[in-house]
């Protein structure tokens, strides 16, 4: 594999990775905006925008638009994150001009038309309410609401019913005008495909992008705390949460691999005993997610109305085993895991151009796979004990809870624990 990186004379990056004798390729764009560059009143804006992006332009239809990639056999697809949008095609190699210039249209002519924003409106806020009504979906919306409350990072990526009912066509095309421009979007390209032949498409279908202007992103401010929503269920849904680091700092991977060790598969702590030893709870697990400027570190376990009294003290319990000791043949094992997971993704190609995508958007360039493994390799015994101290000293617990919560213990209780 290849990686190759250009700058376009307005600034959009061009990067792509090739693998010879592949006969299908992945395209797509990578934008830097996503839900935490949004104001409480424009609250879901870009995701609604990544929607009507598929909606027609000022060529093309919505119909005309799924038809063509799908007359090739392709997939155009896209999503919304907390600090980026990303649109993609996973095409045939003969067909990447095809997939070059749809999604060159959609990003710079896309026509918002009204009638077409109206049912949109309604398909979102029908997406509102399957999340409203998925335990396990919108526990994370808690959890992250608590953590950081009063602030973007906090507020949910597909906004609220109001917003969404809000929305004017001019308000799209502001926040598009603004955030979508040259700097702050790269085009990413993995599999059958040339880097010379893309840089020329873009140069070509891109050109119109203006540069980038002064934005402002609202600084993460992570609080802690406590949401509960007693409903009718038959599970608890509990996620437990702890400030952790960004995506540039030194104990990353550490924490990536601590996350492993502790719940990331079925050999983790958390599984084994709470699972598997205790019976306490079908699912669990731990992750970390990373944003530019914060990160939190999460458990989530979903458990039976009488478990959930004896569930919370067993994860705590584990969360603090781990600040002590761990074996060193655990910690092989959770590194294993995730060098695994990495160079397994290198064989799809979409999986390639979201990970080059991500990485030029936080890092500036695309990360050598030798250079992360080297880094996932140097953790050690040692630095998980350290990681797992700090994460759990770094600030109050956020708990989030939905469903019978009657035996769940009280904040206070909680919090406690971890004192």
């Amino acid at each position: 594999m290849s990686v190759t990186t250009t700058t376009l004379n307005n600034g959009l990056r061009v990067v792509t990775d090739r693998t010879p004798g592949l006969r299908t390729a992945s395209v797509g764009v990578w934008v830097d905006a996503g839900a935490r560059y949004e104001a409480p009143d424009i609250n879901g804006v870009s995701h609604l925008l990544e929607h009507m992006a598929f909606k027609g332009t000022e060529r093309r239809s919505a119909r005309a638009i799924a038809e063509q990639i799908e007359a090739v056999g392709g997939h155009l697809n896209a999503y919304t994150s907390r600090e980026q949008t990303a649109y993609y095609a996973r095409i045939l190699s003969e067909d990447v001009p095809l997939a070059a210039d749809i999604l060159a249209d959609i990003l710079q002519h896309s026509s918002f038309a009204e009638d077409e924003l109206e049912r949109e409106r309604h398909v979102v806020i029908q997406e509102i309410g399957q999340a409203d009504d998925t335990p396990d979906d919108i526990i994370f919306d808690f959890l992250q609401h608590v953590a950081y409350p009063d602030q973007a990072l906090g507020r949910p990526i597909l906004g609220t019913v109001d917003t969404v009912k809000s929305f004017r066509r001019e308000q799209l095309a502001g926040y598009m005008g603004q955030h979508y421009r040259a700097e702050s979007m790269v085009l990413v390209g993995a599999g059958g495909i040339e880097h010379g032949a893309l840089v020329g498409l873009a140069a070509e279908m891109f050109g119109e992008l203006k540069p980038e202007t002064a934005r402002e992103r609202e600084p993460a401010r992570y609080v802690g705390g406590d949401m509960r929503d007693a409903r009718d269920l038959e599970q608890v849904h509990f996620a437990l949460g702890f400030p952790c680091v960004s995506f540039t700092d030194p104990d990353f991977h550490a924490v990536q691999v601590y996350s492993t060790l502790l719940g990331g598969g079925m050999s983790s702590r958390l599984f084994q005993e709470v699972r598997e030893k205790r019976g306490l709870a079908y699912s669990i697990f731990s992750y970390a997610n990373a944003y530019l400027d914060s990160g939190m570190f999460s458990v989530y376990a979903g458990t039976g109305e009488e478990e959930i009294a004896e569930l919370v003290p067993v994860i705590a319990e584990e969360l603090l085993k781990v600040t002590v000791k761990v074996d060193e043949e655990e910690v092989a094992r959770a590194r294993a895991q995730l060098k695994a997971g990495l160079l397994m993704s290198l064989e799809s190609s979409s999986s390639r151009s979201e990970q080059l995508g991500r990485q030029m958007l936080i890092f500036g360039r695309p990360l050598p796979t030798d250079e992360l493994i080297a880094k996932i390799d140097a953790v050690d015994a040692a630095a998980i004990c350290r990681v797992a101290a700090r994460i759990i000293g770094a600030g109050k617990p956020s708990v989030a809870a939905l469903g019978p919560i009657g035996r769940l213990e009280n904040y206070d209780r909680i919090a406690a624990r971890f004192a």
